[in-house]
């Protein structure tokens, strides 16, 4: 029988963790932009909000930029209010996260910008830590789900005792870790919100600006004083001893680690062996334990990921030991391999003896092998970027951040630097390749989400100054890659109530593109149609930017809108070897040189303009030169069975389509979503649909 009082507890991963200390420490605004490892944040406010009775206002902004002017304009009127995002989008946003420090705020704000150190699912490995130092915003470090959790209470206290934005710097192992909690009770604020006038704060010009930053200084020099004196936020697991030759400050998922790590190694933190400091505040740097630490060791070990900003900003670095001196590694995740190695290096420098017992210090089990990242079975994504490549193959191939990532297995990505950077990098790259050669296509793919956070910019600027390429939205109405979040097409909010759904072909409209289609990529023949015809007009005399939007459900979102008429296929035999035929007398050759690229045997040689000799001997029947070619000089038949040529398996890439040792292609039924896309792509009918086949 339950009691009444009996405590709620529940298994969080990190990012439910900090929803849920949000909820707990009454936030009343949330926004976000999803993005890996932060996106179950701003859910997990929606999801416990729901205890409330007045429930936190949720929205997924279209960037972070906007994600933390909303957070941050609600802290002016006293709400407390919270903004996430990973590491790379606090880029996005720095312009306001700059200017928020020193106008400050009135209701409690929390910036959450989650680190992925490694990294496994970003661009750069960048730490979020170094940012709040360029920034002058206190941060906050915690080292497992439950200490996100517990610091967020900290964090609105600290943000509205000094009127300042305070970060929280979770890790991946933070925001995906997974710890059994108490959970406490929602708390209402209640709080009316309301805007003090006061333009000489809220719109400074440069001149107060000036007056602001020195406030500023002092007010950090008060938070630098303040932290030094809290001890939940300076623990230290092992205390300073006389003479000590090792002392460890640490912060983060570093520090949780070398506690476990030491007492594997027979040292247990808990023995006062070796002085242990872990603070969760990296800036201000709480100077007075720091200080006391480094004192009294002969050298202190930092550990911390990703930059050394601990190491940076503590006194007396010639005494440290970390990624200056090289004890620790420069770049990467300190995994519990890295910094068993790190430690032991470290121990042993020192004369530390440590009673290890035999075998391996605490590693990761043995992981399956690694599977390379691809699209969905049944994905539209792979029949755009599949159709590219036929329609225009000799084109370059701009590409950005999500899903379309992954189109690089297919050999249709060809750039990806950041969001929106498709569209700007296909304006450069147009003007210069055309400038030279004249009629390199170039063809751009996007998201429909990355389009609404930063391919709008780019759009404007292309149209403007008259650059010529072709633009594909492949637009499947949700933020796939990052967990399926709502995009301002789909109509609906951030808790799931109908929202005013954004029209993505007006929009473009809007930006001053002359010519739109949209169409449906599974129908490639006629995509293949289309992307000529854009390529033509572009190129012509009254030529601009070109776009495609290409609809198509999200496989993995709503399959059977995706696969609206599944279509089983099989794989037909294997075909009798026959040679290649070159008959320049039937058709002329185009001397594109595409036969001698793709010819994985390299039976294939230009011997001049338009001559082509094949080595028969090489030569494995594969048609896979038949395949490309566009005039029909190179001559094989149709096979009617699998001739193990590798065009499904490589310009299609879908995981369904298994590939035996000599190349020969069967249905792997575990994967197949019966799209029956592939049946299309295998020109010999070798894959045909189950009933016809038979």
């Amino acid at each position: 029988m339950g009691s009444k009082n009996k405590v709620r507890k529940e298994i969080l991963m990190g990012n439910q963790a900090l929803g849920r200390g949000l909820v707990e420490n009454g936030v009343a605004v949330m926004t976000a932009y999803p993005g890996t490892p932060s996106s179950e944040i701003l859910p997990s406010v929606v999801q416990y909000g729901a205890e409330m009775q007045s429930q936190p206002y949720c929205e997924w902004s279209v960037n972070e930029k906007v994600a933390v002017e909303v957070a941050l304009s609600a802290a002016y009127t006293g709400q407390r209010s919270a903004v996430a995002m990973k590491m790379v989008g606090l880029n996005v946003a720095l312009d306001p996260v700059m200017s928020s420090a020193y106008i400050g705020v009135i209701g409690g704000m929390i910036l959450i910008s989650a680190d992925d150190p490694g990294p496994h699912s970003s661009q750069t490995e960048q730490d979020s830590r170094l940012l709040a130092h360029f920034a002058k915003l206190p941060v906050l470090d915690p080292d497992s789900p439950a200490m996100a959790r517990d610091l967020v209470g900290p964090a609105f206290a600290l943000s509205e005792r000094f009127q300042i934005p305070v970060m929280i710097r979770p890790t991946l192992r933070v925001c995906h870790g997974r710890q059994n909690l108490n959970l406490r009770t929602p708390k209402e604020l209640e709080r009316v919100p309301g805007f003090p006038r006061d333009p000489f704060r809220w719109a400074a010009i440069p001149k107060m600006r000036l007056a602001l930053h020195h406030a500023l200084n002092a007010k950090l020099a008060k938070i630098q004083d303040y932290l030094s004196k809290s001890k939940s936020l300076n623990q230290w697991h092992a205390p300073l001893r006389p003479r000590a030759p090792l002392g460890i400050l640490a912060s983060g998922v570093s520090a949780a680690l070398a506690r476990d790590l030491l007492a594997e190694m027979g040292l247990p933190v808990g023995e006062g062996k070796v002085p242990f400091l872990q603070t969760a505040a990296p800036y201000p740097l709480p100077i007075g334990p720091v200080s006391e630490l480094i004192a009294g060791c002969r050298n202190v070990l930092v550990l911390e990921e990703t930059e050394p900003v601990l190491e940076l900003l503590a006194p007396n670095r010639d005494k440290l030991w970390g990624r200056g001196s090289g004890h620790v590694p420069s770049a990467g995740e300190l995994t519990p391999e890295v910094l068993g190695g790190v430690l032991e290096r470290a121990l042993g420098e020192a004369k530390l003896k440590a009673a290890r017992p035999k075998g391996k210090v605490l590693s990761v089990p043995d992981q399956p092998p690694m599977r390379r990242p691809n699209l969905c079975p049944g994905c539209s994504h792979r029949a755009v970027f599949y159709s590219l490549r036929r329609a225009l193959p000799t084109g370059v191939y701009p590409s950005d951040i999500g899903c379309y990532t992954l189109g690089m297995n297919q050999g249709a990505v060809d750039t990806c630097h950041d969001m929106g950077a498709a569209v700007t990098f296909a304006s450069a790259l147009s003007r210069g390749l055309n400038q030279a050669d004249k009629d390199t296509p170039v063809v751009a793919t996007i998201g429909d989400s990355t389009f609404f956070h930063s391919g709008i910019t780019g759009l404007v600027n292309a149209v403007y100054n008259g650059h010529r390429f072709v633009l594909v939205i492949l637009d499947n109405e949700t933020t796939s890659m990052t967990g399926m979040q709502p995009t301002p097409e789909s109509g609906l909010t951030a808790d799931g109530h109908p929202g005013n759904a954004v029209d993505i072909k007006k929009l473009v409209e809007g930006c001053g593109v002359r010519w739109i289609t949209e169409l449906d990529p599974y129908q490639m023949g006629d995509l293949q149609k289309t992307l000529k015809k854009a390529w033509r007009w572009c190129k012509g005399p009254e030529g601009s930017v070109a776009v495609i939007i290409a609809r198509h459900a999200c496989a993995a979102q709503r399959p059977r809108d995706a696969v609206a008429s599944p279509c089983k296929v099989e794989v037909k035999g294997q075909a009798a070897p026959v040679k290649t035929s070159f008959r320049p007398q039937d058709n002329p050759c185009a001397d594109c040189g595409r036969c001698v690229a793709v010819c994985p045997a390299g039976a294939l040689t230009r011997t001049g303009k338009g001559k082509i000799k094949v080595d028969e001997a090489k030569c494995t029947g594969c048609r896979l030169c038949a395949e490309v070619c566009p005039t029909g000089t190179m001559v094989l038949e149709p096979a009617g069975a699998c001739v193990a040529c590798g065009l499904c398996s490589t310009w299609f890439a879908c995981p369904a389509l298994a590939k035996d040792a000599e190349g020969y292609i069967s249905i792997d039924r575990g994967w197949c979503v019966d799209c029956g896309l592939c049946a299309e792509v295998c020109a010999h009918g070798a894959i045909a649909p189950l009933e016809e086949s038979k």
